[in-house]
């Protein structure tokens, strides 16, 4: 017998994380889910093309479905527990949950992105929101069009796990991620270009960019591990700061994002560029940072191997 499919494993996930209110690893939610569920030995030595457990890697689609809904969190590394709205809707359905109750929470929340705190502003002009995808949606998708959608659905969950990690990160080794994801873009000769600066008396700057051999010309970093908005006055201070260095290039780094009036103050100046929490994921899956990739071969009919015109 297979093992079940990651849906089926939202009610345990669910039900053991309502039963630890504070909290409990992903390895205690993994085994509580294979035991609600009765999985055998054999289920449990089934894996994955990459290796990992296939039970797991479900429980933990399982939870990412749970977390796009607002139910549950990545309160720490290898660490899972409920929201407030999750143990609230975990009280208000103590009997089995509904067939479209879980369908509901696996089909419905899959094209959820980061969200970003209530008061940010976008720094792009349009809006790439996904419409909300279906059941019957991907019963009628080529398989093409599915495989574009699941390899959107692993950068999506991944870009979320990026995020959790930073802001679990200290604000030191936060910093050093900035700056390895700059050098990943090009910026610097080489990665000692670079330079982590820091501590009290800062003046508000965490790193330094050298963009020639001599150091000639410079960009100064700012880098803040928030879940808070960004507002206009802590850009203003940075801008001041960037003046002090008699700076012309500058780059405010945030986990969180920037209020309307900070984004306007920094279009209004020259040489100020900002990155949020979701361009900043997107730019670690792009470029690599702290993160890996899985080669898939799909395999495409060469249609010119046939053609005996072409000798």
């Amino acid at each position: 017998m297979s093992v079940p499919t990651y849906d089926q494993f939202i009610e345990p996930i669910l039900r053991f994380l309502a039963a630890h209110p504070e909290g409990a690893t992903a390895g205690g939610a993994h085994e509580a889910a294979a035991a609600a569920l009765g999985l055998s030995e054999a289920q449990r030595q089934e894996t994955t093309t990459s290796g990992q457990a296939t039970y797991k890697n479900r429980s933990g689609w399982a939870h990412d479905r749970l977390k796009r809904a607002g139910y549950s969190s990545s309160a720490k590394r290898g660490y899972w527990k409920l929201t407030e709205d999750g143990l609230a809707f975990a009280q208000a359905n103590p009997g089995p949950l509904s067939a479209e109750q879980v369908e509901h929470l696996a089909m419905n929340f899959m094209s959820v992105k980061l969200k970003p705190a209530p008061d940010a502003a976008s720094l792009d002009e349009g809006n790439d929101t996904p419409a909300p995808i279906t059941q019957a949606d991907l019963a009628t998708s080529s398989p093409q069009e599915r495989l574009n959608q699941a390899i959107l659905e692993l950068r999506t969950s991944v870009a979320g796990d990026l995020l959790d990690s930073l802001l679990q990160a200290s604000p030191t080794r936060f910093e050093h991620i900035v700056l390895d994801v700059l050098n990943s873009l090009g910026y610097g000769a080489n990665r000692q270009a670079l330079q982590q600066v820091g501590g009290s008396g800062d003046g508000g700057i965490d790193g330094v960019i050298s963009l020639d051999a001599l150091g000639l010309e410079k960009v100064y970093v700012q880098a803040k591990r928030w879940q808070s908005t960004v507002g206009r006055p802590e850009l203003q201070a940075f801008y001041g700061a960037l003046a002090g260095q008699k700076a012309r290039r500058g780059v405010f780094i945030t986990t969180s994002g920037f209020t309307a009036q900070a984004i306007d103050f920094a279009r209004s100046v020259e040489g100020l560029v900002l990155v949020d929490g979701k361009r900043l994921v997107n730019l670690m899956l792009d470029h690599e940072v702290g993160v890996s990739s899985q080669l898939y071969k799909v395999p495409r009919l060469d249609s010119d191997y046939f053609d005996e015109s072409l000798g």
